[in-house]
């Protein structure tokens, strides 16, 4: 079961999220049907999303992290509530796998250059909206660049799926680390060499629990754990939903007798018979 554990110095800062998403990440995996690629690449946006939407205050609030790029994933999407549930999609899922110089599957290539953009659903009257250049194509590096920029958050990430033989996720999971600006220097640095030591997360998680890794990160430093969490792949798609598309399409495309419209989160299928289409389309 997929878990999210929230801790917070004695001092109050040192923030830490850390989650075990292995159990989201394998189920995106399946019922997408991807290859490794854009299976670590969804992996990884799923699993900062996630622990992005436990940072929100409140019961209805979400937030929706979208990447547009240029690379063959052409695009990627993640949606979470304040409980961490969480759903998304990669663009384009037919990419062949290619390993970069470190021996590592090149998501950054097949992200290539392009923005990332995240929006705040806070009940208000207007969406909170932050959008950055993307600076590698590392999703963990564009993330702390996107706290740094737009939230003025000093915050380190790492996030991983390390995928298996049989092309399944053999574990997932991230942390996000965010510390406020009078923190002592020496604690940061100290704080800085040990995350050294998780550089590759997915791979420490198949030996470690969240538990520990929190521990180790905290060292010497007094830290409560203040909530956990144990957030699933959720998506909330209905007919009624769905039906907003049935106007955006042409008449042509509405020729047939029954209508399938294909949910890009969780890939359930809705069917509308011509004549319902057409009532939706033009109100008769």
């Amino acid at each position: 079961m997929a878990e999210i554990l929230r801790a917070l110095s004695k001092d109050k800062n040192i923030a830490i999220f850390i989650m075990n998403s292995t159990d989201i990440v394998e189920y995106a995996r399946k019922i997408h049907n991807l290859p490794p690629i854009p299976a670590a690449a969804l992996g990884r946006l799923l699993t900062a999303t996630s622990m992005m939407g436990i940072m929100l205050k409140g019961e209805n609030h979400s937030v929706s992290v979208q990447i547009s790029c240029s690379g063959v994933l052409k695009g990627l999407v993640a949606v979470s509530d304040s409980k961490g549930n969480v759903k998304g999609y990669v663009k384009n899922k037919d990419v062949l796998t290619e390993i970069d110089e470190r021996g590592k599957l090149n998501v950054k290539g097949a992200i290539g250059e392009g923005t990332l953009t995240v929006i705040k659903d806070l009940g208000l009257k207007e969406p909170y909206i932050g959008q950055i250049e993307l600076v590698s194509g590392e999703i963990a590096e564009d993330i702390t660049n996107y706290f740094a920029l737009s939230e003025q958050i000093p915050s380190a990430v790492a996030l991983g799926v390390l995928i298996d033989m049989d092309e399944s996720i053999k574990s997932a999971g991230g942390f996000i680390i965010q510390v406020l600006p009078n923190t002592d220097e020496k604690v940061v640095l100290e704080l800085e060499q040990k995350l050294k030591n998780f550089s590759n997360i997915s791979s420490v998680l198949e030996n470690k629990s969240i538990e520990e890794i929190v521990k180790e990160l905290f060292g010497r430093i007094e830290y409560e754990v203040l909530a956990r969490y144990q957030p699933v792949y959720k998506c909330n798609c209905s007919k009624e939903k769905v039906e907003s598309i049935i106007p955006l399409l042409k008449d042509e495309e509405i020729s047939d007798d029954n209508i399938e419209i294909v949910c890009s989160f969780c890939q359930k299928k809705y069917y509308f018979s011509k004549e319902e289409a057409f009532k939706i389309k033009y109100g008769e």
